[in-house]
């Protein structure tokens, strides 16, 4: 358990728990040891569990719980799940991209404007982009969509002035030093440098999304004929 949490009641029957004040991969990190510590009372207990950047909320029934035993009870498996998920590393999940090369603009429309304002050539960015593992920091704003970072300061990009009014379903993004893939069509103001072909979120399945916060993602770049033969549509 992080020594620096902080529980402090956030609702009739909510508690915030409190991790950092800035987003970091040890932030992250606590907030998944607490999300799989705090897991098994789903339903037994607790309503829902809602992880952010440096907090997760507990909902809880409080027709089982008040506020004193459930703060108990989140402190007591905090301390169990810290002995059993010390040793554990981050599980690594690699998505593709079909960053568009061969066609301009088609599945990446501002890639070649964030190269230039970089200073630096498409290859460069594509090849940065796909230097690292990103952090899971967050998942939130859609269902599947999953604040990922950070993003190497040399590719970093402040979001669009005027959002778009739809972005494509499986749009790579950056926006400042965060990077996404957006899981459904929706407006968005994020600058767009390709196209995954991975479903980010399907109700339908179990689990309903690839990644989950504690997760580092890595990108890997594929062409047009592998990104439309893995399902990708443009």
């Amino acid at each position: 358990m992080s020594a620096s949490m902080k529980i402090e009641i956030a609702g009739e029957n909510a508690l915030i728990l409190y991790f950092a004040e800035t987003a970091s991969e040890q932030s992250a990190a606590d907030v998944s040891e607490a999300t799989q510590a705090l897991e098994s009372l789903v339903g037994n207990g607790i309503i829902d569990l809602i992880p952010s950047y440096a907090s997760l909320l507990v909902v809880y029934d409080d027709n089982l719980f008040d506020v004193y035993s459930m703060r108990y009870e989140i402190t007591q498996r905090m301390q169990m799940g810290s002995q059993n998920t010390s040793e554990q590393s981050a599980r690594i999940v690699r998505l593709p991209v079909y960053y568009g090369l061969e066609d301009g603009v088609e599945a990446s429309p501002d890639l070649a404007e964030l190269a230039a304002n970089a200073n630096l050539s498409v290859d460069e960015v594509i090849e940065i982009h796909q230097a690292q593992a990103y952090q899971v920091f967050a998942i939130g704003f859609a269902p599947g969509f999953a604040f990922l970072g950070e993003v190497d300061p040399r590719i970093a990009a402040p979001r669009k002035s005027t959002p778009r009014k739809a972005v494509p379903k499986g749009a790579v993004a950056i926006a400042d030093r965060q990077t996404a893939v957006y899981p459904s069509v929706s407006p968005g103001g994020w600058n767009l440098i390709g196209l995954c072909p991975t479903p980010m979120f399907d109700a339908n399945t179990t689990p309903c999304m690839p990644v989950e916060v504690g997760d580092k993602v890595e990108f890997y770049a594929i062409d047009k004929a592998e990104y439309l033969a893995l399902g990708g549509e443009l």
